[in-house]
Protein backbone atom coordinates (compact mmCIF):
# COMPACT_ATOMS: atom_id res chain seq x y z
CA UNK A 1 0.00 0.00 0.00
CA UNK A 2 1.37 3.05 -1.23
CA UNK A 3 0.47 6.37 0.35
CA UNK A 4 0.44 10.17 -0.95
CA UNK A 5 2.71 11.94 2.48
CA UNK A 6 2.37 15.69 2.75
CA UNK A 7 5.07 16.24 5.57
CA UNK A 8 4.77 20.25 6.71
CA UNK A 9 7.66 21.16 8.96
CA UNK A 10 10.75 23.18 9.92
CA UNK A 11 12.81 23.94 6.94
CA UNK A 12 14.62 21.05 6.23
CA UNK A 13 17.77 22.51 6.01
CA UNK A 14 17.99 23.72 9.58
CA UNK A 15 17.25 20.23 10.66
CA UNK A 16 19.75 18.35 12.55
CA UNK A 17 19.00 15.16 10.68
CA UNK A 18 21.24 12.79 13.31
CA UNK A 19 18.56 13.71 16.10
CA UNK A 20 15.63 14.75 14.31
CA UNK A 21 12.15 12.43 14.50
CA UNK A 22 10.49 14.38 11.83
CA UNK A 23 13.20 13.18 9.57
CA UNK A 24 13.15 9.55 10.91
CA UNK A 25 9.35 9.03 9.62
CA UNK A 26 10.44 10.59 6.44
CA UNK A 27 13.45 7.98 6.44
CA UNK A 28 10.89 5.00 7.29
CA UNK A 29 7.78 6.12 4.95
CA UNK A 30 10.50 6.68 2.10
CA UNK A 31 11.48 3.28 2.64
CA UNK A 32 7.99 1.79 2.72
CA UNK A 33 7.65 3.03 -0.83
CA UNK A 34 5.70 6.19 0.30
CA UNK A 35 5.34 9.11 -2.01
CA UNK A 36 6.57 11.95 0.16
CA UNK A 37 6.15 15.50 -0.49
CA UNK A 38 7.34 18.26 1.64
CA UNK A 39 6.55 22.08 2.51
CA UNK A 40 7.15 24.66 5.21
CA UNK A 41 3.70 25.95 7.35
CA UNK A 42 4.27 29.54 5.92
CA UNK A 43 3.30 28.42 2.46
CA UNK A 44 -0.57 26.94 3.45
CA UNK A 45 -3.61 28.54 2.61
CA UNK A 46 -7.33 28.33 2.69
CA UNK A 47 -9.80 29.36 -0.51
CA UNK A 48 -13.23 28.32 -0.73
CA UNK A 49 -12.77 25.73 1.61
CA UNK A 50 -9.49 23.82 -0.26
CA UNK A 51 -6.38 23.76 1.87
CA UNK A 52 -3.26 24.16 -0.37
CA UNK A 53 0.39 24.37 0.31
CA UNK A 54 3.41 24.99 -1.89
CA UNK A 55 5.08 21.14 -1.93
CA UNK A 56 7.57 19.64 -3.65
CA UNK A 57 8.79 16.16 -3.65
CA UNK A 58 11.74 15.48 -1.43
CA UNK A 59 13.76 12.54 -0.97
CA UNK A 60 15.70 11.95 2.24
CA UNK A 61 19.73 10.46 3.20
CA UNK A 62 20.97 8.96 6.21
CA UNK A 63 24.08 11.10 5.79
CA UNK A 64 25.50 14.46 7.57
CA UNK A 65 23.36 17.53 7.50
CA UNK A 66 23.43 19.73 4.13
CA UNK A 67 23.52 15.73 2.22
CA UNK A 68 20.82 14.73 3.74
CA UNK A 69 18.00 15.52 1.59
CA UNK A 70 16.87 16.65 -2.25
CA UNK A 71 14.31 18.32 -3.64
CA UNK A 72 12.18 18.30 -6.47
CA UNK A 73 10.43 21.71 -8.29
CA UNK A 74 7.49 22.91 -6.08
CA UNK A 75 4.25 23.54 -6.57
CA UNK A 76 1.03 24.43 -5.24
CA UNK A 77 -0.57 21.61 -4.45
CA UNK A 78 -4.78 20.68 -2.64
CA UNK A 79 -3.67 18.75 0.61
CA UNK A 80 -6.78 17.38 0.45
CA UNK A 81 -4.92 15.17 -2.14
CA UNK A 82 -2.99 13.48 0.14
CA UNK A 83 -3.74 10.54 2.49
CA UNK A 84 -1.62 11.64 5.32
CA UNK A 85 -0.56 15.02 6.61
CA UNK A 86 2.35 15.17 8.90
CA UNK A 87 2.09 18.26 11.06
CA UNK A 88 5.43 18.42 12.67
CA UNK A 89 6.52 22.36 12.74
CA UNK A 90 8.40 22.84 16.20
CA UNK A 91 6.59 25.00 18.96
CA UNK A 92 6.11 27.62 20.29
CA UNK A 93 2.43 26.96 20.98
CA UNK A 94 1.20 30.43 19.76
CA UNK A 95 -1.50 31.98 17.75
CA UNK A 96 -0.09 31.18 14.49
CA UNK A 97 0.73 27.19 15.58
CA UNK A 98 -3.65 27.31 16.84
CA UNK A 99 -4.38 28.63 13.49
CA UNK A 100 -2.12 26.05 11.28
CA UNK A 101 -4.37 23.55 13.46
CA UNK A 102 -7.38 25.23 12.22
CA UNK A 103 -7.02 25.29 8.74
CA UNK A 104 -5.45 21.63 8.74
CA UNK A 105 -8.46 20.38 10.77
CA UNK A 106 -10.45 21.08 7.49
CA UNK A 107 -8.67 17.92 6.19
CA UNK A 108 -8.98 15.74 8.92
CA UNK A 109 -9.92 12.52 8.83
CA UNK A 110 -10.44 12.08 5.35
CA UNK A 111 -6.94 13.22 4.81
CA UNK A 112 -5.47 11.60 8.29
CA UNK A 113 -3.58 14.33 9.78
CA UNK A 114 -0.96 13.16 12.27
CA UNK A 115 -1.39 14.00 15.41
CA UNK A 116 -5.25 15.35 14.83
CA UNK A 117 -5.01 19.15 14.47
CA UNK A 118 -8.38 19.44 16.68
CA UNK A 119 -6.84 17.29 19.55
CA UNK A 120 -3.52 19.13 19.49
CA UNK A 121 -5.08 22.36 20.00
CA UNK A 122 -7.09 21.48 22.76
CA UNK A 123 -4.36 19.64 24.37
CA UNK A 124 -1.34 21.94 24.72
CA UNK A 125 1.78 20.47 26.61
CA UNK A 126 1.82 22.02 30.12
CA UNK A 127 -2.02 22.00 30.08
CA UNK A 128 -2.72 18.39 29.33
CA UNK A 129 -0.64 16.88 31.88
CA UNK A 130 -2.78 19.29 34.57
CA UNK A 131 -5.62 16.42 34.19
CA UNK A 132 -3.22 14.04 36.04
CA UNK A 133 -2.42 16.09 39.35
CA UNK A 134 -2.00 12.75 40.82
CA UNK A 135 0.98 11.98 38.82
CA UNK A 136 2.70 15.41 38.75
CA UNK A 137 4.62 17.01 41.20
CA UNK A 138 2.89 19.97 43.20
CA UNK A 139 2.43 22.32 40.16
CA UNK A 140 0.55 25.98 39.91
CA UNK A 141 -0.67 27.94 36.56
CA UNK A 142 -1.20 31.67 37.15
CA UNK A 143 0.41 35.29 36.62
CA UNK A 144 -0.53 36.04 39.82
CA UNK A 145 2.59 37.61 42.09
CA UNK A 146 1.02 36.29 45.48
CA UNK A 147 0.52 32.67 44.74
CA UNK A 148 3.59 32.66 43.01
CA UNK A 149 5.39 33.61 45.74
CA UNK A 150 3.37 31.80 48.29
CA UNK A 151 3.92 28.37 46.17
CA UNK A 152 7.63 29.62 46.51
CA UNK A 153 7.69 29.59 50.56
CA UNK A 154 5.40 26.06 50.37
CA UNK A 155 8.03 24.04 48.74
CA UNK A 156 11.21 26.09 48.85
CA UNK A 157 13.13 25.57 45.44
CA UNK A 158 10.92 26.13 42.34
CA UNK A 159 11.34 25.85 38.29
CA UNK A 160 9.28 28.68 36.44
CA UNK A 161 8.85 28.16 32.94
CA UNK A 162 6.36 29.27 30.03
CA UNK A 163 3.24 27.67 29.33
CA UNK A 164 4.17 27.56 25.39
CA UNK A 165 7.94 27.38 24.97
CA UNK A 166 9.64 24.42 23.90
CA UNK A 167 13.80 23.03 24.59
CA UNK A 168 13.75 24.21 27.55
CA UNK A 169 13.68 27.72 26.83
CA UNK A 170 12.45 30.38 29.66
CA UNK A 171 12.88 27.27 32.15
CA UNK A 172 14.41 29.04 35.56
CA UNK A 173 15.09 26.87 38.51
CA UNK A 174 15.04 29.15 41.77
CA UNK A 175 16.77 28.02 44.78
CA UNK A 176 14.96 28.86 48.20
CA UNK A 177 16.55 32.20 49.36
CA UNK A 178 17.11 33.30 45.45
CA UNK A 179 16.56 37.22 45.55
CA UNK A 180 15.68 37.06 41.70
CA UNK A 181 11.44 36.38 41.57
CA UNK A 182 10.11 38.94 41.82
CA UNK A 183 12.50 40.71 38.60
CA UNK A 184 11.67 37.24 36.79
CA UNK A 185 8.13 37.40 37.31
CA UNK A 186 8.12 40.90 35.88
CA UNK A 187 9.94 39.43 33.14
CA UNK A 188 7.56 36.73 32.15
CA UNK A 189 4.70 39.80 32.52
CA UNK A 190 6.61 41.51 29.95
CA UNK A 191 6.99 38.68 28.11
CA UNK A 192 4.33 36.67 28.14
CA UNK A 193 0.66 37.16 28.40
CA UNK A 194 -0.36 33.68 29.37
CA UNK A 195 0.07 32.27 33.19
CA UNK A 196 3.09 30.53 33.86
CA UNK A 197 3.73 27.27 35.27
CA UNK A 198 5.69 27.01 38.35
CA UNK A 199 6.32 23.59 39.71
CA UNK A 200 8.42 22.22 42.53
CA UNK A 201 11.84 21.57 41.95
CA UNK A 202 12.26 17.63 41.79
CA UNK A 203 16.11 16.92 43.08
CA UNK A 204 15.97 13.86 40.99
CA UNK A 205 16.12 15.56 37.79
CA UNK A 206 20.15 15.62 38.62
CA UNK A 207 19.83 11.95 37.77
CA UNK A 208 18.05 12.17 34.52
CA UNK A 209 14.65 13.47 32.53
CA UNK A 210 13.24 10.75 31.42
CA UNK A 211 11.53 10.84 27.72
CA UNK A 212 9.20 8.03 27.02
CA UNK A 213 7.45 7.56 23.50
CA UNK A 214 4.30 6.47 23.38
CA UNK A 215 2.63 5.15 20.03
CA UNK A 216 -0.98 4.79 20.10
CA UNK A 217 -1.43 4.58 23.71
CA UNK A 218 1.84 2.42 24.42
CA UNK A 219 4.57 2.87 25.59
CA UNK A 220 7.66 1.81 23.10
CA UNK A 221 10.81 3.13 24.21
CA UNK A 222 12.44 5.92 26.37
CA UNK A 223 15.42 7.47 26.81
CA UNK A 224 17.51 9.71 29.58
CA UNK A 225 18.19 13.05 29.65
CA UNK A 226 20.97 14.13 31.97
CA UNK A 227 21.81 17.44 32.53
CA UNK A 228 24.94 18.86 31.86
CA UNK A 229 27.34 20.41 34.84
CA UNK A 230 26.05 23.50 36.35
CA UNK A 231 22.67 23.36 33.96
CA UNK A 232 19.13 22.64 35.41
CA UNK A 233 17.50 21.85 32.24
CA UNK A 234 18.20 18.25 30.78
CA UNK A 235 16.85 18.74 27.27
CA UNK A 236 19.19 17.68 24.84
CA UNK A 237 18.92 21.31 22.51
CA UNK A 238 20.81 22.71 25.68
CA UNK A 239 23.10 19.95 26.09
CA UNK A 240 21.24 17.28 27.83
CA UNK A 241 23.13 13.95 27.79
CA UNK A 242 21.04 11.35 26.45
CA UNK A 243 21.36 7.30 27.36
CA UNK A 244 18.81 4.45 26.73
CA UNK A 245 17.23 3.25 29.92
CA UNK A 246 14.47 0.88 30.63
CA UNK A 247 10.90 1.75 32.18
CA UNK A 248 10.09 1.57 35.41
CA UNK A 249 7.47 -0.30 37.04
CA UNK A 250 6.35 3.59 37.71
CA UNK A 251 6.41 4.34 34.67
CA UNK A 252 4.58 1.87 33.17
CA UNK A 253 2.21 2.86 35.97
CA UNK A 254 1.64 6.76 34.49
CA UNK A 255 1.89 5.37 30.82
CA UNK A 256 -1.48 2.88 31.85
CA UNK A 257 -3.10 5.63 33.56
CA UNK A 258 -2.71 8.55 30.46
CA UNK A 259 -2.50 5.88 27.72
CA UNK A 260 -6.59 5.82 27.19
CA UNK A 261 -6.97 9.54 27.27
CA UNK A 262 -4.37 9.93 24.55
CA UNK A 263 -5.87 6.99 22.54
CA UNK A 264 -9.59 8.91 22.94
CA UNK A 265 -7.96 11.57 21.26
CA UNK A 266 -6.30 9.33 18.91
CA UNK A 267 -3.04 10.49 19.29
CA UNK A 268 -0.53 8.10 17.74
CA UNK A 269 2.97 9.90 18.49
CA UNK A 270 3.61 11.26 22.07
CA UNK A 271 6.55 11.96 24.26
CA UNK A 272 5.93 12.58 27.76
CA UNK A 273 8.46 13.71 30.35
CA UNK A 274 9.23 12.17 33.66
CA UNK A 275 11.85 13.14 36.64
CA UNK A 276 12.04 10.84 39.58
CA UNK A 277 8.09 9.37 40.03
CA UNK A 278 6.49 12.48 38.78
CA UNK A 279 4.98 13.10 35.31
CA UNK A 280 5.79 16.67 34.22
CA UNK A 281 4.93 17.72 30.87
CA UNK A 282 2.81 15.31 27.82
CA UNK A 283 4.33 16.33 24.40
CA UNK A 284 2.11 16.19 21.67
CA UNK A 285 2.87 18.66 19.09
CA UNK A 286 6.30 17.57 17.50
CA UNK A 287 7.60 15.13 20.05
CA UNK A 288 11.35 13.50 19.41
CA UNK A 289 14.03 11.03 20.66
CA UNK A 290 13.26 8.52 18.52
CA UNK A 291 16.66 8.78 16.60
CA UNK A 292 18.48 8.48 20.10
CA UNK A 293 16.48 5.92 21.09
CA UNK A 294 17.23 3.45 17.70
CA UNK A 295 21.22 4.65 17.94
CA UNK A 296 21.32 3.73 21.94
CA UNK A 297 20.31 0.03 20.40
CA UNK A 298 16.11 0.50 21.32
CA UNK A 299 13.77 -0.26 19.34
CA UNK A 300 13.14 1.51 15.67
CA UNK A 301 10.31 3.40 16.77
CA UNK A 302 9.35 5.40 13.07
CA UNK A 303 8.42 1.63 12.13
CA UNK A 304 5.96 1.68 15.24
CA UNK A 305 4.60 5.15 14.25
CA UNK A 306 4.28 3.95 10.47
CA UNK A 307 2.35 0.79 11.55
CA UNK A 308 -0.16 3.10 13.69
CA UNK A 309 -0.79 5.28 10.71
CA UNK A 310 -1.09 2.62 7.83
CA UNK A 311 -3.61 0.47 10.20
CA UNK A 312 -5.99 3.76 9.87
CA UNK A 313 -5.07 4.11 6.28
CA UNK A 314 -6.75 0.70 5.70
Amino acid sequence: MSLKIAVQMDPIASINPAGDSTFAMMLEAQARGHVVHYYVPGTLALRDNQVSADLAPIEVFDRPKGEHYALGAFARADLATYDVVLMRQDPPFDMNYITISHILERLHPKTFVVNPPAAVRNAPEKILVTEFPELMPPTLVTRDRALIHAFRKEHGNIILKPLYGNGGAGVFFLQEGDQNLASLIELFEQSFREPFMVQKYLPDVRKGDKRIIIVDGEPVGAINRVPADGEARSNMHVGGRPELIDLTPRDREICATIGPALKERDMIFVGIDVIGDYLTEINVTSPTGIREIKRFGGPDIAVLIWDAIEKRRK
